[in-house]
């Protein structure tokens, strides 16, 4: 996290390692003693601190939420230009088009984050225990402030597990009841657990730390379970918890223009007010890899380019003054049109996440055209990708324009929780509870903010404008696959699905505009992909558990 706070220390690896049961009484010199751990604050801090990447591990920049990679690419906002398989290359693909249907092991490997969740759990409650065992050292205020932040821990890392598998194992900080057969809880039990923590975390952490920003809060606890409660479908809960962000000190940034809307993705530490949860990186380590794997192709032809929007996705931009431009000029599959899309009359936030043929970036002018510098590439048609587009665009958001030198790794923030997203939690929820007036409220809040319009919307009309911001403002920051699974849409949006582009080609000063098919085959989602199967490891190790029906 921060320089001078959240840093792994090499005694909380220790402690992480070594495990509870290992832990001697004495003062080994092999490995820190739990009575030297426990004795300070400071050390109980440091190994806390050892849960912190955490938040990163299931974020867009990192490959924790899914084996694909960014799951846009699951969906009709994001192709990847590969069909090779790998994370962030092929995977996407190889998953959307499932031919002949997804076998168990497959998807439990793509999506599950079964087995490294647990260990992350069990790390989580050997702290709790130790806490339990220990915590009579401290005041209580210092004891209560150490259960909340592991508590939150716990609370998201069974909210990862639960929306994928929404029946799971339980394992509370009582060691003792660890057993090699358990057999899954209810998903009701499981959300209780997940509602439980954050409830408890949200209650007991302060709503900001002294010099410490980069620490969980009550806000991002409250945030948290305004998401989970979401999945859940415990509107009350998910409503009353956005509520209580709203109380605390956190502003949507003004978005009137490309550039300051794109400052919602900065640090809060560098002003941004609408992060409530994040994880800062540092040049050398831990770092990621975005601009390196989705700036366009021709910045740098050995990397770049993994995965562009679609042309779907840019048709589901608003024109800046509201409502949709006709692209129909720009539907021609046979000669094409020599017409210029509407690109510069599209409202900001198309501005600060696509990059677009003639656009300006990084001193130059883009372009994704048949032999230009950053290139077009017709999909899985045997030709190396070296960083050019499928569609005719490339990835903006999160990215930094400012970033060069490409022997470095990357050091934007992941902001894991924005206000934003919140509001948006509680339109969905106020809309379930029939509280149109408020759902109808976050939605102009959400786009009076990029200054566009909004008339009042009742019924399913309501709804489908709501699932349309979250869309929009929630791009390539991992929500919209799994959206569409817990809204139970994705199986007819998603089957039969192709994506497209636009090919361009340039002859003398003139550019042409083909619409063309980036698949070249049909999608498909099975229903049974709402429920993640078990993997391996969980059914030869466990008797108690069997793979679900609709896995066999």
């Amino acid at each position: 996290m921060k320089k001078n706070i959240i840093h792994i220390a090499l005694l909380a690896a220790t402690v992480a390692m070594a495990g509870c049961n290992d832990w001697l009484d004495m003062s080994p010199t092999d490995k820190v003693s739990e009575k030297i751990v426990w004795s300070d604050p400071t050390y109980v801090t440091q190994y806390i601190n050892g849960f912190y990447p955490y938040i990163s591990r299931y974020g867009s920049f990192e490959t924790g939420d899914s084996q694909v990679g960014l799951t846009e690419g699951l969906t009709e906002t994001l192709k990847f230009g590969s069909p090779t398989p790998g994370t962030n290359v092929g995977f996407a693909n190889i998953i959307a088009f499932a031919e002949g249907g997804l076998a168990a092991p497959t998807a439990a490997f793509h999506f599950g984050a079964w087995d490294e969740t647990y260990t992350r759990i069990r790390r989580v409650n050997e702290f709790l225990y130790g806490l339990k065992k220990y915590g009579s050292n401290f005041d209580e205020a210092t004891r209560l402030r150490f259960e909340a932040e592991a508590r939150f821990f716990r609370g998201y890392l069974y909210f990862q597990l639960i929306k994928r598998t929404p029946e799971v194992i339980l394992y509370d900080e009582d060691l003792l009841k660890i057993t090699e057969n358990k057999a899954l809880s209810t998903e009701e039990e499981g959300w209780d657990m997940v509602e439980k923590d954050l409830t408890f975390a949200a209650t007991n952490l302060p709503p900001k730390w002294d010099n410490e920003p980069g620490r969980v809060t009550s806000g991002a606890a409250y945030a948290m379970l305004s998401r989970a409660m979401l999945y859940a479908e415990r509107w009350e809960s998910a409503k009353a918890a956005a509520e209580a962000v709203f109380n605390l000190d956190y502003e949507l940034m003004p978005g009137t223009t490309a550039e300051d809307y794109a400052k919602a993705f900065t640090s809060m530490t560098d002003g941004n007010t609408e992060s409530i949860l994040e994880y800062n990186y540092l040049v050398g380590g831990p770092n990621h890899s975005w601009d390196q794997l989705f700036m366009p192709g021709g910045d740098n032809t050995t990397m770049g380019g993994r995965a562009t929007p679609t042309q779907e996705m840019v048709e589901s931009y608003e024109l800046a003054t509201g409502g949709y431009p006709d692209w129909t000029p720009w539907h021609n599959t046979t000669t094409g049109t020599t017409d210029t899309p509407p690109y510069e009359q599209l409202e900001p936030r198309f501005h600060a996440s696509v990059l677009y043929n003639g656009c300006a970036w990084k001193g130059r002018t883009l372009e994704p055209y048949v032999n230009g510098k950053d290139g077009y590439a017709v999909y899985d048609d045997g030709s190396a990708l070296n960083g050019r587009s499928t569609t005719g665009y490339y990835l903006r958001k999160m990215l930094d324009e400012n970033y060069t030198d490409y022997s470095k790794a990357c050091t934007q923030p992941w902001i894991a929780i924005r206000l934003a997203e919140v509001i948006l939690n509680h339109a969905e929820a106020c809309y379930r509870l029939n509280d149109n007036g408020s759902a109808n409220n976050d939605v102009r809040r959400i786009r009076s903010r990029v200054g566009l319009p909004y008339t009042n919307k009742s019924g399913e009309e309501l709804m489908a404008a709501i699932r349309q911001e979250r869309k929009i403002e929630l791009y390539c920051e991992g929500h919209l696959y799994w959206d569409m699974r817990r809204w139970q849409l994705a199986h007819t949006a998603y089957t039969g699905l192709r994506v497209h582009g636009l090919k361009i080609e340039k002859q003398g000063a003139t550019f042409i505009y083909t619409y063309v098919d980036c698949d070249r085959q049909d999608r498909l989602f099975e229903k049974k992909l709402y429920c993640i199967p078990l993997p391996e490891t969980e059914l030869s190790n466990n008797s108690a558990v069997k793979q679900f029906p609709e896995w066999l």
